[in-house]
């Protein structure tokens, strides 16, 4: 099976690059570094790595506090982690600089596959979440290189799809070491797929180890004194295609009960940028850029962050905060940032890849989950009016997040297991 895979993966990658040139016109990363995704290498990298894959912006930023803990108690480690989206590339490069190397993960083919471990020889290759590689996985195991899938979830439908293509994934997931799991339920779905299911086991879920630096904090307040004092500042985060439309329309009715209204916009994806600049323009809302360094006058609408990696520091300008992704079938996004940061958390019904958090949030009363533009109207309006009601939730999110924490600390001594 996992030969029919890999001419498939060689049948399909012409037209994985014409994919990259042409998300390349919204966003120019996509079309630089390709020899990286071939495995292709013009300069030395250090050998004996341990090796984190992590795809994209949530992962990457998920595993931060755990390879800053793993350096501060062995410096002497080299570190590579690797993604496949120029957005998480560029949180690499900006979070921890120096401290790491970063690539893109090449295809998984097997030379290419081959010629990366070759390059930089890994002494552990650790997997974020679900991303489960044929080739890779099998050759990490051929090459005597211990694998450990960390924060592993599997929804359902996942699961589902998996055992549709069991002769490939169940293989796949022999050649691991360990699975460490977010949950019990994530825990019985690996282990139905693998055949010792004494790898796996239930460890929690690192993004309730989060911390964030009190100078973001400060940072966010200081933009909102000298950007736009005095306004009440709702933040509509990580939102996607279409899910805008479902707060720009609400605006205006809001706005005649919360005169001091503005909307903090942040899109998840750079290369909207533009598109949900032409949005609100269309829906006659006056605009104001991040990167244009101005202040908002008082007609100001909305405030549009057409920059990567502010996401921390924007919520602690803001009052209010909605989590995107979850408005349209995304499966939602972090909703933990703003319930540590310490402002109430808004989120809509698709929830699927947060859903234990999101159930838990709603149960600690920490957070609101709203169906439709009324309810998100009615609850922006209670917490506009209920000032200690903001307070209450802000509480209860702090409490709830650190009643689940220790997912790193585990996860540290399970790799120190293996190296």
């Amino acid at each position: 099976m996992r030969s029919i895979y890999t001419c498939i993966f060689y049948l399909i990658l012409p037209f994985l690059f014409i994919r990259l040139y042409l998300r390349g016109f919204k966003n120019p990363d996509f079309r630089k570094r390709w020899s990286e995704r071939l495995a292709i290498y013009h300069q030395a990298h250090e050998k004996n790595v341990i090796f984190f894959h992590a795809v994209s912006v949530g992962e990457v930023e998920s595993i931060f506090p755990l390879v800053k803990q793993l350096l501060a108690q062995q410096p002497e480690l080299k570190i590579l982690i690797t993604t496949t989206t120029p957005t998480g590339s560029a949180r690499v490069k900006a979070v921890m600089g120096d401290l790491v190397q970063h690539v893109y993960l090449p295809y998984d083919i097997p030379t290419l596959v081959q010629h990366f471990l070759d390059h930089f020889k890994p002494r552990l290759a650790v997997i974020v979440e679900t991303e489960i590689w044929a080739n890779l996985f099998h050759l990490c195991q051929k090459n005597n290189i211990p694998l450990v899938i960390i924060n592993a979830r599997l929804s359902q439908s996942s699961y589902q799809g998996y055992q549709r293509i069991a002769a490939l994934t169940k293989p796949a997931l022999n050649n691991v070491s360990a699975i460490a799991t977010q949950t019990q339920e994530d825990a019985d779905r690996f282990a139905a797929l693998m055949t010792d299911k004494s790898k796996v086991q239930v460890i929690g879920n690192i993004k309730f180890d989060l911390s964030v630096s009190e100078e973001f904090i400060a940072q966010g307040k200081s933009l909102r004194a000298e950007l736009f004092p005095n306004r009440f500042v709702w933040i509509i985060a990580s939102t996607h295609k279409d899910e805008e439309d479902f707060f720009l329309t609400l605006y205006p009715e809001l706005k005649k009960q919360i005169p001091e209204l503005l909307l903090l916009i942040v899109p998840r994806r750079m290369e909207r940028f533009s598109e949900v600049k032409r949005l609100c323009e269309k829906n006659n809302l006056h605009v104001v850029m991040r990167t244009s360094k101005q202040a908002c006058p008082e007609n100001t609408d909305v405030y549009l962050a057409d920059t990567i990696g502010e996401l921390k520091m924007l919520y602690g300008a803001a009052d209010v905060a909605f989590v995107g992704g979850s408005m349209v079938p995304v499966g939602g996004h972090n909703v933990l940032e703003p319930a540590v940061i310490g402002i109430p958390v808004m989120f809509g019904t698709y929830m699927a890849n947060f859903k234990v958090i999101a159930d838990g949030l709603l149960n600690a009363e920490a957070a609101l989950q709203c169906e439709n533009q009324q309810q998100i109207g009615a609850a922006i309006l209670k917490l506009y009016q209920q000032p200690r009601y903001r307070q209450e939730l802000v509480a209860n999110g702090k409490t709830f997040v650190q009643q689940n924490q220790g997912a790193i600390v585990k996860i540290l001594t399970l790799l120190k297991t293996l190296t």
